[in-house]
């Protein structure tokens, strides 16, 4: 048997992403195939840099080609071109991708942190990311992300975006003096809201994290009816009353039509130092349960670790400090979950566009 590129491709093709559930062929990540003798070389591009299994999907096409005959060596480059949602007739962030929403019904659940930490993740993996602080009355991002250049005025119009840990990111806390309160009627609030969408350049992004407020008030609808939220993460410790609340956030999301891409558990378990053994301090379960309940994803579980905390207050996002420990990992894993979820929305709503197109031709 020849070595053609129709040979590699009919190997290939068994393989299916597993997210997506369909073969890597049919969805075109394979590309760019060169044959040299029996040296096969070509490129993976997959739907985000974060994906979670990229190492397994390059270990399944290497075993798959070596077995044909005469092949010698096998080379797969991993790329990502990550896929955007479709951004209609909205001039304001044409360049952002995907827009994704931390929300929890409640304070004091970790919601800033897992944005920042979420936000860090990605760009780790190799994603342009930025960060939008939509917390007017409490903004904590600029302390949670060591700034590296502050944000800059291009003209009388736009502001270019702080830097700091490869992130893009913006905040409330730029524009009031420190230590003094944000004492605005909701029609202020709604409007620095929609500066921040409109008169940033954020550049091009693969995502922009946004850090919702607690609660489901002015801010959460202004960024619904003016931002075209791609998904939303929700927030939530293990106890009951939080438990509570993450149903609001959720009724929110799905009245505002934004799909909710999964709940996230903060302060899940500690684990001692001494007797290695987890304490359930908040109870267990209750962000897996709840997700179960409201038919979405659960996406993982953060133990209390006092590295969060400390890196949080010095501006060290703990996937950036410490990324193998276990709220690190954590952070990570959900990421990629996150970034699993965007890319199964998006493929399915290009899916289901391109369908609708070709029916509306016929």
């Amino acid at each position: 048997m020849a070595l053609t590129e129709a040979t590699i491709l009919d190997r290939l093709r068994p393989i299916e992403d597993p997210d997506l559930h369909r073969s890597i062929v049919d969805l075109g990540f394979v590309r760019d195939i060169r044959i040299d003798g029996g040296r096969i070389r070509f490129d993976l591009v997959l739907t985000t840099p974060a994906c979670p299994v990229k190492e397994d999907l390059r270990g399944a096409c290497v075993r798959a080609v070596e077995l044909l005959p005469g092949v010698e060596g096998v080379e797969v480059n991993l790329r990502a071109e990550t896929r955007g949602a479709e951004m209609g007739d909205r001039k304001a962030l044409a360049s952002v991708k995907n827009l994704v929403a931390v929300a929890s019904g409640k304070g004091g659940v970790g919601k800033s942190t897992t944005a920042v930490n979420l936000a860090a993740a990605l760009a780790r993996e190799g994603a342009a990311v930025g960060v939008l602080d939509a917390d007017i009355y409490g903004p904590s991002v600029p302390t949670m992300i060591r700034v590296e250049t502050p944000p800059q005025p291009m003209d009388d119009q736009t502001i270019r975006p702080a830097q700091g840990h490869g992130l893009r990111f913006i905040s409330m806390a730029f524009f009031m003096p420190k230590e003094r309160a944000a004492i605005l009627r909701g029609p202020m609030v709604s409007g620095y809201v929609a500066q921040f969408l409109g008169r940033v350049d954020w550049g091009a992004l693969d995502y922009l994290v946004i850090d919702y407020p607690p609660g489901t008030g002015d801010i959460q609808l202004t960024l619904s009816q003016q931002a075209p939220i791609t998904g939303a993460v929700v927030c939530t410790t293990p106890q009951e009353i939080s438990l509570v609340d993450v149903r609001r956030a959720v009724a929110m999301f799905e009245t505002t039509r934004v799909p909710v891409l999964g709940v996230c558990e903060t302060m899940s378990y500690f684990v001692c130092d001494q007797c290695g053994k987890k304490h359930f301090i908040f109870r267990s379960g209750g962000g897996r349960r709840m997700a179960e309940r409201l038919g979405v994803p659960f996406l993982g579980e953060v133990p209390l670790d006092p590295l969060v905390t400390e890196g949080g207050d010095q501006g060290r996002p703990i996937v950036i400090e410490a990324p193998e420990s276990p709220a690190g990992r954590a952070y990570r894993e959900i990421a990629g979950a996150v970034a699993a979820q965007l890319s199964i929305l998006n493929v399915e709503r290009g899916h289901y566009l391109e369908s609708f197109s070709l029916q509306w031709k016929t």
